[in-house]
C-alpha cells in the first residue's frame, strides 16, 4: 500500500513492478456521488436543495484510508464542487494526499444523449470547479451511470485528459436498471430519459482489460474499464460484495477470491470500484433507504472493506488511478480499439 498523505506523484511509475515491489499495480476510485445525485436519479423531491452526506462521509473516509495506507482517486461532480458548503469537505481530498477525477457536472447518467457542445462544457466546467477548489486538474473523467458516447472520449481526448474510465463491461445492465425503475417515483417521461441507465446487454461484449480508443488524426485515449469478472462479466466491486455479504458473508469471500483468481488468469490488473453507500449505514440516510445494502449498518460495511482491501493487497500494489493509467501506458501491447 502506498504512505499515508503520499499524493500520485510521490509514487514510482517507471514500471508495473517498482522496486522490490513484485505486485501488479491495480487501482482504486471512489465515485464522489452526493445525496441529491441518488435522489436525482431516482426522481426524489427536493434533489434540487442539493442535500449532502459529504460532512458525515468525507472524514471518515479519509481517516479509514490513512488507517490503511491507501491513496486512491475521487471522482467529484461539478455541482458539488461550486457550491461553498462543500469546500473544506473536498478540499481536504488533495489536502489528504489523494487524486481528483472529473465526474461530470450535474451527474445525468444520460449523459450519452447529449451534444458534443454540452458534453465539453460539462467536462470543463467541473474541471474548473474542482481544480478551484482542490488545486488539483483532474487527469481522469468517469461518466455518470457509465454513460460514455464517442463524443464524449473525443472530447476528452481533444482537452488533454490521461484516461477514461466510464465504460462497465458486463451483462446485467438491463436488470440492474429495471430493479431502478421498480423502485423508483420516476415519470414515464423520466424512464424514457433514463432508459439506456447502466447500458444494455452489449456492454458485456466490451472488454475487461484496460485498452486504447483510436481516434481520428491519429490520436487516442486510454480506457481504463471498471473491473468486472474476467470472462464472465459479472460485477466486482464493493457495493457488490457487500449485497452478497447480506446473506453469507463465507459466500462473499469465496466471490472475492473468485474475482482475484480470475483477474490473475486473465492478466487483469483491477479498477475496483466504491461507492460513499459503501460507507454509510442507512440508518444516517435515511433518504437514501431505497438503495440496495442500506439495510446494511456502517460496521457490517467496515469489516467487508477491510476484508477486501486486504485480499487485494496481497495480490496487487493498490494506487490512485492516474498511476495504474501511466503504468498500461509503458506497456507495448495494449490493444487498440476503433471508436
Amino acid at each position: 500500500m502506498n504512505v499515508p498523505g503520499g499524493g500520485p506523484e510521490l509514487i514510482s511509475t517507471n514500471t508495473e513492478h517498482s522496486g522490490t515491489n513484485s505486485k501488479p499495480v491495480a487501482s482504486l476510485s471512489l465515485d464522489l456521488d452526493n445525496q441529491w445525485s441518488y435522489m436525482k436519479t431516482h426522481g426524489d423531491h427536493g434533489w434540487e436543495k442539493f442535500p449532502s452526506y459529504f460532512d458525515v462521509l468525507i472524514p471518515y473516509v479519509l481517516d479509514l484510508l490513512d488507517e490503511l495506507g491507501l491513496t486512491i482517486t475521487f471522482f467529484i461532480v461539478g455541482q458539488d464542487a461550486a457550491l461553498d458548503k462543500n469546500r473544506d469537505s473536498l478540499k481536504a481530498l488533495t489536502e489528504r494526499g489523494h487524486e481528483v477525477g472529473n465526474h461530470s457536472f450535474h451527474h445525468e447518467p444520460w449523459l450519452h444523449s447529449h451534444s458534443s457542445d454540452r458534453i465539453e462544457k460539462e467536462i470543463l466546467e467541473t474541471e474548473n470547479q474542482i481544480k478551484d477548489v482542490t488545486g488539483q486538474k483532474p487527469l481522469g473523467f468517469r461518466g455518470p451511470g457509465f454513460s460514455w458516447s464517442k463524443d464524449l472520449i473525443t472530447t476528452l481526448s481533444a482537452h488533454g485528459y490521461l484516461y477514461d474510465a466510464s465504460t462497465l463491461p458486463m451483462y446485467l445492465g438491463p436488470l440492474a436498471r429495471m430493479y431502478y425503475f421498480w423502485t423508483s417515483k420516476l415519470s414515464e417521461e423520466e424512464k424514457s430519459q433514463r432508459k439506456n441507465l447502466y447500458g444494455n446487454f452489449k456492454e458485456g461484449l466490451m472488454p475487461v482489460k484496460p485498452y486504447l480508443w483510436d481516434l481520428p488524426h491519429g490520436n487516442n485515449l486510454l480506457e481504463i474499464p471498471v473491473t468486472t469478472l474476467p470472462f464472465v462479466k459479472i460485477p466486482f466491486h464493493l457495493s457488490y460484495l457487500l449485497y452478497i455479504s447480506r446473506y453469507s458473508k463465507a459466500v462473499m469471500k469465496l466471490y472475492l477470491r473468485t474475482a482475484i483468481t480470475l483477474c490473475k488468469i486473465s492478466g487483469v490488473s483491477p479498477s475496483f470500484l466504491l461507492h460513499p453507500l459503501d460507507f454509510i449505514g442507512g440508518d444516517q440516510v435515511p433518504d437514501l433507504a431505497f438503495f440496495p445494502g442500506m439495510d446494511l449498518d456502517r460496521e457490517h460495511k467496515l469489516d467487508v472493506f477491510k476484508t477486501v482491501i486486504a485480499s487485494l493487497d496481497r495480490h496487487f500494489r493498490l494506487s490512485p488511478m492516474s498511476v495504474h493509467a501511466r503504468v498500461l501506458l509503458q506497456k507495448k501491447r495494449l490493444k487498440r480499439r476503433h471508436l
